[in-house]
């Protein structure tokens, strides 16, 4: 492994093509160190275009391939220190082919491992998985707040967010020495600018939060984990990417910030609010996002208005031409977009007798009651919710230091999920071993107590 800054860091990179994977590429072959980079990417057209910059550079090796074949893996993973894993099936697409995205998200994780596992220095290889904010499931006021931890509830259909906690979970139980899970939250890019017409942009309630990180930031970070002064008690940990305090908003000041950049009207001009969902989708602040920011300082602390404007700026001139266009005129094009196919909520609501849309509806609204009772503009309280966090109790008594954890602990963990720890003993501290569990309706499972106290993993999710 690379110890200094003069030898050549090997970077085993997926999902280059992606908005945070290319923004990693980037910055690697910016870098002044080192950097060999090996990627793995589907030979289409447009990936084919969008790497094209890099095919003559001689630090960039192309493995054109598929995260799903082993043997396109294992050639990327060959020689590599580190592993950026990105890639995969990411929202809208993988909302449109949900058992599409559990195989290829689920089957490249194992593809990693195995390729890593294969290796004689197995051990010194960086394993870096990209998690997701949506495997924390809904979180609504006042529980807005999160850490890492905190029980991993995917909302309802979302098969992207089960394929997230599912391939986490592999890695964290892989018996790998040194691999981490950094959740990413939403990324903050020029993407979002050009992104306003696919219907999943309504399942985000309007009273809802997130914690927004850049995509400089999260290239950054990528960048930071692969320096030799990160310490060792870093890795085979879960992390939560977030840009602070500054990009904490609320979903409507979210809105009302992009309209701003788009040089469109107000959210209330161009949005009826009761297209947007009232539930079933994640987003939250994350309390402990910091705790990354301390130990690999990779946030440029752009003002987030600053940020909004910058990515405005950029934009072509035509979009500067919603400023002169009719306010009724744009809401009529998000009125299409809010029912234009499966995935929108007035299309549910006009096949409300179709037994998938009246689970939808149900996940979503909370019935078709409740949604035509659910107010306008005019009756929605749009105060940002508390900026004090309300944190979750995991089960055990987290003031006491990891190195003396012990059975006493893991019991009360799994009396909180409604289970049993069905093991008679561990050693104090020894958090990747793993122990028999049983939850509450008796279905046994192993797992270490690092998977359970601190990814907020319990019974093994299957599709």
């Amino acid at each position: 492994m690379n110890n200094n800054n003069s030898s050549p860091i090997h970077v085993f990179l997926t999902g280059a093509t992606g908005t945070m994977g290319l923004a990693t590429l980037r910055t690697l072959t910016a870098s002044d160190h080192d950097f060999r980079i090996t990627l793995l990417a589907r030979p289409s057209w447009r990936n084919r275009r969008i790497l094209r910059p890099w095919r003559r550079d001689p630090r960039v090796s192309i493995v054109w391939g598929d995260l799903r074949n082993a043997d396109d893996v294992k050639k990327g993973v060959e020689g590599a220190d580190f592993v950026l894993h990105i890639g995969g099936s990411v929202s809208p697409k993988a909302d449109y082919n949900p058992q599409q995205t559990l195989i290829t998200n689920i089957k490249a994780m194992h593809n990693i491992i195995d390729a890593v596992k294969a290796r004689p220095d197995a051990d010194k290889v960086g394993v870096v998985y990209i998690g997701s904010v949506a495997q924390y499931g809904p979180c609504n006021a006042p529980m807005h707040w999160g850490r890492a931890g905190d029980p991993l509830q995917p909302a309802r259909m979302d098969a992207y967010a089960l394929s997230k906690v599912i391939a986490e979970r592999t890695l964290a139980e892989s018996g790998l020495r040194k691999w981490v899970s950094l959740r990413q939250t939403g990324i903050l890019s020029e993407a979002l600018l050009y992104n306003g017409t696919d219907p999943i942009a309504f399942h985000v309630p309007v009273n809802g939060v997130l914690e927004w990180a850049t995509v400089e930031d999260s290239a950054r970070l990528m960048h930071q984990v692969c320096m030799p002064w990160v310490p060792e008690s870093f890795w085979r940990r879960f992390y939560n990417i977030g840009g602070g305090e500054e990009y904490r908003l609320s979903n409507y000041e979210f809105e009302s910030k992009l309209m701003k950049a788009l040089h469109c009207p107000a959210p209330e001009k161009i949005f009826d609010a009761r297209w947007f969902a009232t539930d079933n989708f994640h987003g939250m602040w994350y309390e402990d996002s910091d705790d990354l920011e301390e130990i690999l300082h990779f946030r440029h602390n752009v003002p987030v208005d600053e940020y909004f404007a910058q990515m405005s700026a950029r934009l072509p001139a035509y979009f500067r031409l919603a400023k002169i266009c009719p306010a009724f005129l744009i809401k009529w094009g998000m009125r299409w977009v809010a029912g234009r196919n499966h995935l929108a909520p007035l299309y549910w609501r006009r096949h409300q007798k179709d037994a998938t849309c009246r689970e939808r509806i149900e996940a979503h609204f909370g019935g078709i009651e409740a949604w035509n009772a659910a107010p306008d503009w005019d009756g929605l309280d749009l105060t940002p919710p508390s900026k004090i966090p309300m944190r979750r109790y995991h089960g055990y008594d987290e003031s006491k230091p990891e190195s003396e954890l012990d059975m006493r602990d893991m019991d009360k963990v799994a009396e909180f999920h409604g289970g049993r720890c069905l093991s008679l003993f561990m050693t104090p501290g020894d958090l990747y071993s793993p122990l028999r569990w049983a939850d509450a309706d008796g279905n046994e499972f192993a797992a270490s107590p690092a998977t359970v106290l601190l990814g907020g993993h319990w019974t093994p999710m299957n599709f």
